[in-house]
């Protein structure tokens, strides 16, 4: 497949460029975009035969529901149903932004988007160049991370453009995601709202105007959903070629714990990389690469240096654990992921 490939400033948007792309859409072909969260892989997601495109260009099962993005709040009404006062305050509060809510979804959602469910998950992204297209294609876009399924999600352009270049109609190439980690999301078709994938807007800021806010608890948990209510509950995800281990702890017993391994492995002939916060980094025996000095910084970068694991060709990677408060609790949900749930004991 001829992939079209747009470069696009954010800062001088080129709509005559993006038109293109979004021509592409109403076709029913799917487009990568740019979005705060991760680069999306697009389709029209009222068009099955579209959304089915998205499915076999990631390599995804097709039970995984997908997040349908829009531009204007008042396409949620033509998609869902039973919107309740708590919905209209999230949407109010935190829209145009990283954050999804599912709700019950009208038939003119299909199966194919809803992963088979009769609930839809829908977000308005703030990012600039996705809200552009999504206006010029004048369609609510199906997209999740545009990577091969179970692959760490795309954050730079030259992460979609080396995985998908081939497997989609067309890629808009707009620069770096600003939060790295994808959107909350937020089931609030029960009578209290709960967490489905924590994100960068959290638990302690949707209680701010909420009130009581659950956790999904499988989130914490290895076994699979049977009956995934929102992408990245089920399978595996986020995982590079190399193994990962979560080593937790206090700092100095999961840096002497770390250090220990690694020798062990560098004389089995294993190569070792860890991810750390920056005031370890030179701690550290192996491959090391920082994640950043802060918890923001940790979720903004966390996809990229599993990437650059890879490219380092370690055989396996150690990280430090975070406190799962905040954002930490996203990174820590994205990083048990990527481990499969493997966590050593300092």
């Amino acid at each position: 497949m001829k992939t079209i490939i747009s470069k696009i400033d954010v800062n001088n948007i080129n709509v005559e460029e993006l038109k293109k792309q979004a021509e592409l859409l109403k076709e029913g072909k799917t487009v990568i975009f740019p979005t705060e969260t991760v680069y999306g892989l697009g389709a029209n997601a009222l068009d099955e035969n579209a959304v089915k495109k998205i499915y076999e260009a990631k390599g995804r099962p097709s039970d995984n529901p997908l997040i349908v993005h829009i531009y204007d709040r008042e396409e949620v009404r033509d998609l869902a149903k039973d919107i309740s006062n708590k919905a209209e305050i999230v949407m109010d509060k935190f829209w145009p932004g990283p954050i999804t809510i599912i709700l019950n979804k009208k038939d003119i959602v299909p199966n194919t988007t809803s992963g088979g469910l009769d609930t839809v998950a829908i977000r308005m992204p703030s990012h600039k160049i996705a809200r552009e297209l999504i206006k010029q294609s004048g369609l609510p876009i199906a997209a999740p991370s545009a990577n091969i399924s179970g692959r760490p999600s795309p954050t730079k352009g030259n992460h979609v453009k080396e995985e998908m270049d081939g497997r989609v109609s067309g890629i808009v190439l707009g620069g770096n995601c600003d939060f790295g980690l994808e959107s909350t999301v937020l089931d609030l078709t029960g009578e209290v709202p709960m967490i489905l994938r924590p994100g960068s807007i959290t638990k302690e800021d949707l209680e701010e105007v909420l009130g009581e806010v659950l956790v999904d608890p499988s989130l914490l948990k290895k076994e699979d959903n049977k009956k995934a209510k929102a992408p990245g509950m089920k399978y595996t995800h986020y995982s590079p070629d190399a193994d990962v281990y979560i080593v937790s702890g206090n700092d100095k017993d999961v840096i002497n714990k770390i250090n220990q391994i690694i020798r062990e492995n560098s004389e089995n002939g294993i190569k070792s990389g860890v991810m750390c916060v920056e005031k370890n980094k030179e701690v550290y025996e192996g491959e090391v690469i920082s994640l950043g000095n802060t918890l923001e910084e940790v979720g903004s970068n966390l996809f990229d240096v599993l990437r650059e694991m890879d490219k380092r060709n370690v055989d396996i990677v150690y990280s430090e654990s975070f406190e799962m408060t905040g954002v930490g609790q996203a990174i820590m949900n994205r990083l048990l992921k990527s481990a499969g749930y493997k966590v050593i004991k300092a």
